[in-house]
């Protein structure tokens, strides 16, 4: 098999692209930590009955089952 000689400009593009994708596997947000608006309103309603004291631990509802 031949050895072909990459030119100048094309191994510079390659550099460059190979530094976007770095820069974007960095910043690249975690499709599931999206939540959708019905999603969002869910946590929010929980967290609230968090604080009011409306819920149980884990194993205090095991327990009762």
């Amino acid at each position: 098999m031949a050895y072909i000689n990459p030119s100048k400009e094309l191994v510079e593009e390659i550099r460059a692209i190979r530094k976007d994708l770095e820069y974007i596997k960095a910043h690249m947000v975690d499709a599931d930590s999206i939540l959708t608006p019905e999603e969002e309103a869910r946590l929010e309603k929980s967290l609230e009955e968090h604080r009011k004291g409306k819920t149980l631990r884990l194993e205090d509802f095991e327990k009762s089952m």
